[in-house]
């Protein structure tokens, strides 16, 4: 706790022959997060032609994923199934090498997707089909207001005739031009639309050369006339009854297409797994050195695992391998990838340091402290009995349906659980249940202070937190920077804002005592002078406007954390809105019929929710805020490098694997 998991390195050296089992057994334990390797006297490794094949498959059989997945019938859904998600089913597979994985990964295909090719062949041809027919019904209902035969609307060996739309404005110059241009051997038939004009064009073909220009100038909108015989109107029946036909095909295909996805899907997903994680292992191989008979990986693995993982390569190499453990170098601090390690009350809550940035292996992991400051300033900006509860009750069922995952919606859940139980304390000390509302329904609710009147009251308190916040924060960086080394760092950056704020608060605890008054003043003006000096020696020239800008920035950061009082205020506000307009309706009625209440009550319970909701909303990002601005900005720099093991993804397939 408070820091992160103890790294080690490790560099392994081994014959080529145990290369796949090496990487196969690391991919599937992920507990080593391989680097490259670089060396003068071998040369990288590379991926041989059964990854590559794996990279191929892969691709191939996402798409027929892709396509199955839209036909196949979805089980399960709602709100209880997002609440209480159930495990998919793992299917083994021995793993008995990459190149049989690929002679499987081959018969498979072999087999199926010919199948599946040819279904999704037929839908995406008929699919063409009917939008073609479709496309013709359309041009032959315009062409309907002509009451021309389609026969008379196509090209011959003297005459070339061509159709389309043009705007209305375009139509006469147009026409005018294309018998000027053949001499008036020009026949034009049309028919206006709004603001469009649809033209029938008949003229020689010799003339074709001469017209074709003009056409393309005035923009004319050709359209392909529909083969067959009769007017527009009876070939609409005609290609109506071939569009019936091939809606028919195309449902007959996509049922062909569903029991191909309730046949194959789950092998199809099964298989895709198996590529994907082999693709995957291969991308590590140029990070490796090699030579005719050996290759050589370096790693990070936390201290913990290293004992397991030893046991693991030997059993694997048959004990034919060099392995060599060590303390990272003082050189290689920065490059120490981290994992956090924290107590499990706190684990869910490594989601939000996350969020913001690892720490680097030298600095304090803030989680443990997060935990509490995140989750109480969350609750005291809620600020209400039953918002908590609403929230507690939804929070706890995602809990227990998600920690089987612990994916992030358990993390997030979790969080908000946490949080709520502040909200009911926070609530209960305020005297809030959905704001006034027992208050208005005649209850007498105890209360420590009242949101309102007591507002003055909560600003202090809120300012009280933050000046204590932003000590701990300083402390911390003040341990942190003396560990390791940085003493002017620590004096001056972190020492003299912890003895300012030890002058702020002492003035307000001791005004009215002397000695109070006259140690308060001393505080301060020795942290001010260790501030003065701090920025002197950081920024030369520029330090005194800098001392006048960090200064107040640091009291822009302590009034931000008004936002407490803030949003507390706005909770309490918004929903003595609510209960004040549900009381102005509840009276209300029509006849003998209490309509009123029935508004009242739908009224109250959606504006409560709306309530809880948005103000839910305010606390989780202005709670964000403070732990991420104010308080990280005064120790915490986020800037490590997240640990990312080398390691497999299963969800629907699951490894035999001799190690």
């Amino acid at each position: 706790m408070f820091k992160p998991e103890e790294m080690v390195k490790i560099e392994v050296i081994t014959l080529n022959r145990y290369k796949d089992s090496l990487l196969t057994y690391l991919h599937e334990n992920g507990v080593i997060e391989i680097r490259e390797l670089s060396v003068d006297v071998a040369q990288k490794d590379s991926p041989n032609e059964y990854h590559r094949k794996a990279a191929s498959y892969s691709i191939t059989i996402s798409r027929l994923v892709d396509f199955l997945k839209a036909y196949k019938k979805q089980t399960g859904g709602g709100i209880r199934e997002f609440i209480f998600p159930s495990e998919r089913a793992k299917k083994k597979y021995r793993y008995e090498g990459v190149e049989k994985l690929i002679k499987d990964v081959e018969a498979f295909l072999a087999t199926v997707e010919p199948e599946i090719k040819a279904v999704e062949g037929k839908i995406t041809s008929t699919q063409t089909e009917i939008e073609r027919i479709k496309n013709d019904i359309a041009i032959l209902e315009l062409l309907s207001a002509l009451n021309l035969d389609v026969s008379y609307l196509k090209s011959t060996g003297m005459l070339e005739i061509i159709v389309g739309t043009v705007d209305r404005n375009k139509f006469r110059p147009l026409v005018e031009e294309v018998e000027k241009a053949t001499d008036g051997r020009a026949v034009v038939v049309s028919k206006e639309f709004k603001d469009k004009v649809l033209a029938v064009f008949a003229f020689l073909k010799r003339d074709y050369e001469k017209a074709n220009p003009i056409l393309a100038k005035y923009s004319l909108e050709r359209l392909e006339v529909p083969a067959g015989e009769g007017t527009p109107k009876e070939l609409i029946a005609v290609y109506e009854e071939k569009l019936r036909a091939k809606e028919q095909e195309l449902e007959s295909a996509k049922r062909d297409a569903e029991m191909l996805a309730e046949k194959y899907y789950d092998d199809v997903v099964f298989y895709q797994e198996l590529m994907e994680n082999e693709r995957d292992k291969s991308t590590v191989l140029p990070m490796l050195a090699r030579t005719n008979m050996t290759f050589a990986l370096v790693g990070w693995l936390p201290r913990a695992d290293v004992p397991r993982v030893l046991e693991g390569i030997k059993r694997v190499t048959e004990n034919k391998a060099y392995i060599n453990v060590r303390e990272p170098s003082t050189e290689e601090l920065d490059e120490i990838p981290i994992k956090l390690r924290n107590p499990g009350w706190a684990r869910p809550f490594e989601m939000l340091t996350e969020m913001y940035g690892v720490p680097k292996y030298d600095e304090i992991d803030p989680t443990p402290i997060i935990t509490f400051t995140y989750s109480f300033f969350f609750g005291f900006m809620l600020t209400d009995f039953m918002y908590g509860l609403i929230i507690a009750i939804i929070a706890a069922l995602l809990v227990k349906g998600h920690r089987k995952f612990n994916d992030g919606t358990y993390k997030f859940s979790y969080t908000l659980l946490i949080s709520s139980f502040f909200t009911m304390i926070m609530g209960a000390i305020f005297g809030s249940y959905f704001g006034n509302a027992l208050d208005l329904a005649g209850f007498t609710v105890p209360r420590v202070w009242d949101t309102f009147q007591d507002a003055l009251v909560v600003l202090q308190l809120a300012l009280a937190i933050g000046i204590a916040h932003l000590f701990l924060g300083y402390t911390l960086g003040f341990v942190v920077k003396f560990k390791n080394g940085d003493r002017k760092g620590a004096l001056f950056d972190q020492l003299s804002w912890m003895l300012i704020i030890l002058g702020i608060v002492t003035f307000v605890l001791g005004s009215n005592s002397p000695a109070g008054a006259m140690a308060a003043k001393g505080l301060f003006g020795v942290g001010l002078v260790l501030f003065a000096i701090g920025e002197i020696v950081n920024n030369g020239g520029l330090a005194v406007l800098l001392i006048i800008s960090d200064f107040f920035g640091f009291v822009g950061s302590w009034l931000s954390y008004a936002r407490l009082m803030a949003l507390a205020l706005a909770t309490a506000g918004i929903a003595m809105v609510i209960n004040i307009l549900v009381q102005m309706v509840w009276g209300v009625s029509i006849g003998p019929v209490p309509i009123g209440i029935v508004i009242g009550l739908i009224l109250f319970a959606g504006g409560q929710l709306f309530s809880v909701a948005i103000n839910a909303l305010g606390a989780f990002v202005h709670s964000l805020r403070l732990q991420y601005v104010e308080f990280f900005g005064t120790f915490y720099s986020g800037e490590g490098k997240p640990f990312e093991p080398f390691r497999a993804k299963r969800e629907v397939s699951e490894l035999e694997f001799e190690a």
